[in-house]
């Protein structure tokens, strides 16, 4: 595979990378030879200690390997807290907002702020983090950057809630990084993408065989999109889904979720052209397709296949709230208020900075129509945060 020029590692980050390499190929001679690409993919970003998500080096950011709307500035997480504003007064005490994958913390610390300025604060923020290191991170930038009565609402977990709750789940390009199947269409037959080993050591992809439940998600597709795939075929699926939704928002008694993430509804994801599927690497803030360059120091992610979110939540007792682009979901939640705040600005370079800021959160060409947004609610209203753009048609 032709990869673009690509920043070499320093030699410690390449000593990380070999040690995480050898982890994935112990794993694969210890399993016969072969593991799924989705148990490759779950090594790679989550290998305790070793993992892109578990390990310590920089991900978020201009120093990072990409940028998220959260650390843009205070825009996206301003917008996002006057949606669910409305919400978690209506819940009232013991409202809860909880926040999968929290990142550099730079979302908490803006929604937070925001949530205080009008009076909708929840009792609790809680963060789900699996790893230790970001935990960390994000308890340092919080407790640093808040007063002292936010940072006390702030809780960190490494699993989903165990008891039942009320209030909002949110989660920023989580979805994306959830370790997935890939399957591929071979004389019409359903086969998974499988990684194994050649006679150095390096990974190879392989196709065996789908098990039953790939095999029947594969077919799903097929008759929700009424168009067989053509041989050669080769796209993602994600069949745990449904149980992943009910793992993190099952318990919620009266709520919302609310997930944002660069994706597609189901017709589009699977389009004939997109034969080779959805999975981008990012590494330094350079976007290629080779999931075994340098294991450990990329990110691996693939789009969402929006309809399947849909199918999913409602499937675990929740109401399809809405379905918009990022920028039709922001303009319907206070963005005009926003820029008038910007306006207000004195610092001319700060100004033109926060500008910058919202045109690549609601541009085409930027994030505003790659990201998609969808909600999600149990027990209360929260379509009316979908008003402009409603997108549910298309799924």
């Amino acid at each position: 595979m032709n990869l673009p020029a690509l920043p070499a590692p320093s030699a410690e980050a390449r000593e990380h990378n070999e040690r995480l390499a050898e982890l994935i190929r112990q794993q694969i001679r210890a399993s016969g030879g072969a593991i799924p690409f989705a148990r490759y993919m779950e090594l790679a970003l989550y290998a305790p200690g070793l993992g892109y998500y578990s390990a310590g080096a920089r991900k978020f950011g201009a120093d990072g390997d990409f940028i998220t709307s959260p650390e843009l500035g205070p825009t996206f997480a301003e917008c996002v807290a006057e949606s669910v504003a409305p919400l978690l007064r209506e819940l009232g005490e013991g409202s809860v907002f909880f926040e999968l994958g929290g990142g550099s913390g730079a979302f908490a610390e803006a929604a937070l702020r925001h949530l205080a300025a009008i009076d909708s604060l929840p009792i609790r923020y809680e963060l789900l983090e699996p790893s230790a290191d970001l935990r960390e991170r994000q308890r340092e930038r919080l407790q640093s950057a808040l007063p002292a009565d936010l940072f006390a609402r702030c809780h960190w977990h490494d699993g989903p809630p165990e008891n039942q709750w009320r209030g909002v789940l949110f989660a920023n390009e989580v979805l994306d990084a959830l370790p997935t199947p890939r399957f591929a269409i071979h004389d019409g037959e359903v086969f998974e993408e499988f990684v194994v080993l050649d006679a150095n050591g390096a990974f190879l992809r392989v196709d065996q065989p789908a098990d039953a439940m790939l095999h029947s998600a594969v077919r799903h597709l097929e008759r929700d999109v009424e168009v067989p795939f053509a041989e050669g075929y080769r796209s993602e699926v994600l069949p745990q889904l449904p149980y992943w939704i009910q793992a993190v928002g099952g318990l919620i008694s009266e709520g919302a979720m609310l997930f944002v993430d660069y994706g597609y509804p189901r017709r589009e994801f699977y389009l004939p052209e997109r034969r080779d599927g959805t999975l981008v690497c990012h590494y330094r803030h350079r976007a290629h397709g080779d999931p075994f360059f340098l294991p450990g120091l990329q990110d691996l992610t693939a789009f969402v296949d929006f309809t399947a979110l849909a199918e999913a939540g409602i499937h675990a007792g929740f109401e399809l709230a809405g379905y918009s682009a990022q920028a039709s979901f922001l303009i319907g939640n206070a963005l005009a208020q926003r820029l008038e705040t910007i306006e207000k600005i004195g610092d001319e370079a700060e100004r033109y900075r926060r500008h910058q800021e919202v045109k690549r959160l609601t541009l085409p060409g930027e994030m505003g129509e790659r990201f998609q947004v969808m909600g999600f609610q149990r027990g209360v209203d929260f379509r009316s945060r979908f008003l402009v753009g409603d997108l549910t048609r298309r799924l």
